[in-house]
Parts: structure tokens; sequence; C-alpha cells
């Protein structure tokens, strides 16, 4: 039975306190025994790919190694927040209550002005994944991406309701690993720091 294992590693901190999706802040990658201690975990025959976002690409060069490389995949993209983009929750609050709580507390199709959707992010990333998974069967794939990313394919291997799945935690420079399988899939690992 042909088994593909994803290794999800969320990006290196960007120290913001505000929604960022798809704003390309870079990632603080100082704290080099943590990058360390993660690409010693990972499977060294591994391939490499993450989100364009410099906050992604870069820690995915941190981790690298001697493994192969892929090009970057813009739709392993963070959620994108429209208007809502670098602006805090008290700043959202502010002019959208309503919408910003029932955006994270009843997530599905509800959107941030010009932004997407949980199920919009869900689908695209998922779609990336899948194309990977096809085009990389039975390897391994280190796949750095970001919070929201993670949580879609943490929802869909554990067969979660997208409430569960944002009940997760997930901290930068954690791994989390899930395989894929013609039986479907399995979770063993989430929010693991080396």
């Amino acid at each position: 039975m042909t088994e593909t294992h994803l290794y999800l590693v969320r990006h290196g901190p960007t120290h913001a306190k505000s929604m960022v999706g798809w704003t390309d802040l870079p990632a603080d990658l100082s704290d080099t025994a943590a990058i360390d201690r993660l690409s010693d975990r990972l499977p060294a025959d591994a391939v490499v790919v993450s989100s364009d976002l410099t906050r992604a690409a870069t820690t995915a060069d941190a981790i690298q190694g001697a493994r192969l490389r892929l090009p970057h995949v813009a739709d392993l993209r963070e959620i994108h927040f429209g208007k809502w983009e670098m602006q805090t929750w008290k700043q959202i609050e502010a002019k959208d209550p309503h919408l910003i709580r029932a955006y994270w507390e009843t997530p599905g199709e509800i959107r941030a002005p010009g932004g997407e959707s949980w199920n919009d992010i869900s689908a695209r990333v998922s779609e990336a994944v899948d194309h990977l998974i096809s085009t990389h069967l039975g390897r391994s794939l280190i796949i750095v991406a970001h919070f929201g990313a993670i949580l879609t394919q943490i929802q869909r291997a554990g067969g979660l309701s997208a409430e569960q799945a944002l009940g997760h935690k997930i901290d930068n420079l954690s791994m989390t690993h899930l395989t894929h399988s013609p039986t479907g899939w399995a979770t063993h690992v989430i929010n693991h720091i080396p």
C-alpha cells in the first residue's frame, strides 16, 4: 500500500500582533538551535516545498539541508484576511464586532471583507496538497506553510469540523505529521516542537 507522509511545518515567527494573511512579512529565524532540532527531526529523504510568502520560503530554506526543494506553491498561503490584513482584533471588532466573532466562531462561508472564507482556504490548500501527493506518491513531503493552511489539513485528516480544527494550537516552527494512503488519512502528531 502506497503511503505518503506529510510533515506540515509552520514558518518561523513574525512577531506581528495583527491579522497576517497574505501580507508578506519576514520570519525571525534567529533561533538556529530550534531550526536545527526541527530539521533533524524531519526525514532526510523528504522533498521540501513551501508557500511563496517570504516567512514560509525562508523557513524552508533554513530546514532544507540536502533535501530536494520544489518550487514555491502560492496555494499553500495563509488565509487572505482582505481588509482585515494587518489590523488587530480590537481594531476589527470596533468596526465589525458581529462579523469578526462569526468569522472565528462559525467558520465556513463567512468572509472578511475582500478576503477568503474558511471553506475557500480549505479548498485551495487541499487542492494544492492533493497535487503534491499525486506528483510525489509514496514520498515524504515537508510542507512549510501557515497556521490556517495546516489546520485545514488537520481538519481533513481527522474528519473534524472547522470549529474543532480551529481549536488546535499550531506554534511557529512546529511539525504536524499526517499520512495519506488509498484507505484514507491518518493523523500521527500535531504541533510537535522538537
